[in-house]
Parts: C-alpha cells; structure tokens; sequence
C-alpha cells in the first residue's frame, strides 16, 4: 500500500503536470506543487490506511465466529423434541442472570438458565403447535408464543403460576404459524395460514399485560390483502416499532409502517423472492436493509434506503446457497437464518448439514463465503439459533433434541454426551422441515 502510495505521487507529477501548470497560471510557484503533492499523498495513506483497519475489524469477527467452541449443553429432556424456536431475555440490570426460551415440537415452551442452561420450568397450555417464542424487550420475565390455534399467549417466568397472564385471540378461522412483538412492546403481530382464500397479519395492542391477569385481548386489527398464502415469518424492526416486515409463501417480503391509517398507505415496499420465504430480517446501518432465505435455500438481500433513488435496492440475489456456497467436504444442506453483527456491520448466515454441522457465511454485495465451521455439537439438521452480542455466544437448537452454547475459544463443562435422538415419523408430520423439492412461486 505504501509503494502504491508512492506511485500515485509518480502519477501525479508526470500525467498531471499540467495541474501544476494551471496552478502556475494563478500566480503560484512551483514551490507549492510539492507540498500540494505531499498533501494527496497523505490523504491518499489515510484512506489505504482507514480501510486496512476496516478489514481488520471484520476480519476478527470472523474469526471470533470460526472459533466458537461448545460451552455447555443442557441436560437430556425425559420427553425429546425438536426445537423449533430459541429466544433469551435481556437482563433487567448488568450481571443479573438472563434465561433462555425454546419452543418445541412437543406444543411446549421450555424455559433455561442463559449461563448454565439449566432447566427451570416447562409450560404445556398449548393447544396446538408452536410457531415461536419471544421475550419481550422491556421486561426480562415476560415471554411471548404463538400457538395454531389461533392464540399468542405470555408467560411470566419469574411467577410460581404455569398459566399465561395474558392471552391475545384470534379470530376463529385463524391458525397461526408466524409472530412477532416490536421493540416498545406495545404491538404483537401474528401471520396465518392460508384458509379458503383468506390470509391475515393480525395485531394487537400489548399495554399493560400484567396488569389483567387471565384476561383476554381482542385484535386491533388485520392486515388482509398483501399477501395471498401462508405468512412464514414475521419481524418488527430493531429500533423503529412502527416498522415490520413479513414474508410469505407467495414470495413477496412486505415492509409496512403500522402508524399508517389503513393497509394501502402502511405498505412501504414489496420486494420478490421468487419462491417461499423461510425466514428474513433486518440487516446493516441502523437497520435500513431487509435479508430472506427461502424453503429451496434461496437468499435476497434488499436495500431500503434506496427506494427513493435510482440505485436498484436489490443487493444480493441467490437462487440456490448450497451451489454458491463451498464447504469443502462437509456440504451444505439447508439455511437456518441470518445474524447482524452490529460491531462489524456486516450480516452473516446461518445453515448446517442434516448431520449437525453448522456453517457461518459471510455476506457481501459480492456474494457469499464460508467463514467457518462448528462441529462436534449436534448429530442432526439444526433448526433454530439465537445470537447474543453481549458475550459473542451463540444458543442453537435441532432435531437431537439438544440445546447447546457456543462461545469464542470454550472448553465444554458439560459432562453429557451428544447423542443421535431418534424422533417418530408422526411428530415429523406435525412441524415444518426443510424441504429441497418445495415449488418456487411466483406472483
């Protein structure tokens, strides 16, 4: 980079000399052309200089990333199931302990220590399968799941009672398989499954949850004609609550700003993915970029801050990972989900083999690359993960029934082996798999 340096002062003095001329020209001698140079040359360093230390960054983080090592695993479950869904509470005050939700496929919400994953407690007052947990940001205890029986119920951990304090209904034809709560948790949303020719965005008003023990919430509202299958996923922005994006089995990923008055003006954007969506977020600074995968292990990346330009917002497009992606010997078999890394500003991806190994992608403008890979945890597909930016620690959680944390260069403490958990085929027909032969839809 310095010889680089050096040859762009050449540069300057032999293809720019009439630069020289004209300043000549304005009365100025040739004396000052040198330090002019000198002045190009140092801002010139400072550039190769400032993205050498850029790189360096991203280039730790990834590391880190690589270097992750099992820390613990929770103990064996006397009824296995997969684990569909894992959240952790924020800690109500530094160095209070944080717990661990996980969703399973057993129609259960199972509650973990964050350090050590120790069982705390189990809540079984589901009516039907699971489609999520979540925490809610202001208040470490509460925890929120979606049921599909048309219900998001919460839960306060800290309380001795095992039923929810507050339960949001539906309406009676709804079953839900997606939810989320924004980041002021005033608003909790819920996306159904297609029925007849109807699908919703649901949402409700989350004031004062504990406050109405048992009582039950009406909907405020749908949203009813931006999507025409089934909702697969929903996410409110990091930090804009009025902001949320959802994505569909018809392809489309819709951004809506909910302080509109009706679903016409709240529609932002509607970008294509060409197939159905698996999973999607929101990436980059301050959060203006939205990510989804696909059930066929597509990846779309969009830029929302140029919709008001001319730049085209789509930033990445890959119809399929596992072809993009080399991962040496171990393959790639399927996506998991995406994680911002705020520190780096940049987005990773995450998927694995139906063996267990999982694999950190980096994400670029100009495509994907393997950062690395975690071995030795789980023995089958992994299905759900939570990233924590506080420790650089990650929760994951899959079809051997195993939660596990991982942590930069940790040494296992945990005296129970990994073991190959065999599920029964009817649990399998009951949750949603990964799936290589599902139809691209397009609208």
């Amino acid at each position: 980079d310095v010889i680089a340096g050096f040859l762009y002062a050449i540069l300057i003095l032999v293809v720019f000399h009439p630069v020289v001329d004209l300043i000549d020209n304005f009365n100025l001698t040739y004396k000052y052309a040198p330090l002019i140079i000198i002045t190009l040359l140092a801002f010139h360093l400072l550039q190769v200089s400032g993205e050498a230390g850029e790189m360096t960054a991203v280039e730790k983080v990834e590391e880190q990333l690589a270097g992750l090592r099992i820390a613990r695993r929770c103990e064996p479950s006397q009824e296995p199931a997969y684990l569909l869904d894992i959240h952790t509470s924020t800690a109500a005050q530094p160095g209070s302990g944080r717990f661990v939700a996980v969703s399973c496929s057993n129609e259960s919400l199972r509650v973990y220590d964050r350090e050590t994953l120790r069982f705390l407690r189990e809540y079984r007052g589901h009516a039907g399968t699971l489609s999520g947990v979540r925490f809610a940001h202001t208040c470490d205890s509460v925890v929120f799941s979606a049921c599909s029986q048309g219900t998001v119920e919460c839960w306060d951990v800290r309380s001795g009672t095992r039923k929810p304090v507050q339960v949001f209904s539906g309406y009676p034809s709804n079953v839900f398989i997606s939810f989320d709560v924004s980041c002021s948790d005033l608003i909790v949303c819920a996306g159904t499954e297609k029925v007849e020719k109807d699908t919703f965005l649901v949402f409700w008003d989350a004031r004062g949850i504990t406050d109405c023990a048992s009582a039950t919430k009406e909907p405020l509202g749908v949203y009813s004609e931006s999507h025409n299958d089934d909702i697969t996923k929903i996410c409110f922005h990091p930090i804009e609550p009025n902001l949320v994006v959802s994505g569909s089995t018809d392809g489309l990923v819709n951004v809506f700003d909910i302080n509109k008055d009706n679903e016409d003006d709240a529609l932002i954007s509607t970008c294509n993915s060409d197939s159905s969506v698996s999973s999607l977020g929101w990436s980059g600074e301050d959060y203006k970029q939205v990510y989804c995968m696909t059930h066929d292990e597509g990846f779309c990346w969009w830029d929302m801050a140029r919709l008001d330009t001319e730049e085209p917002i789509t930033l990445l497009h890959i119809l399929d990972v596992r072809e993009s992606v080399c991962a040496e010997n171990h393959g790639l078999h399927y996506l998991v989900g995406g994680l911002y890394h705020k520190k780096a500003g940049k987005l990773f991806l995450v998927g694995g083999t139906s063996t267990g190994d999982i694999h950190l992608i980096s994400c670029s403008t100009d495509g994907l690359s393997l950062v690395g890979t975690l071995c030795g945890g789980h023995s089958a597909t992994v299905r759900s993960f939570c990233w924590s930016p506080t420790d650089e620690s990650l929760l994951t959680g899959g079809e051997d029934a195993q939660l596990l944390l991982w942590k930069p260069g940790a040494v296992e403490r945990s005296l129970t082996k990994k073991a190959s958990l065999k599920i029964s085929s009817s649990l399998q027909k009951r949750v949603r798999v990964h799936s290589t032969s599902l139809k691209s839809r397009k609208k």
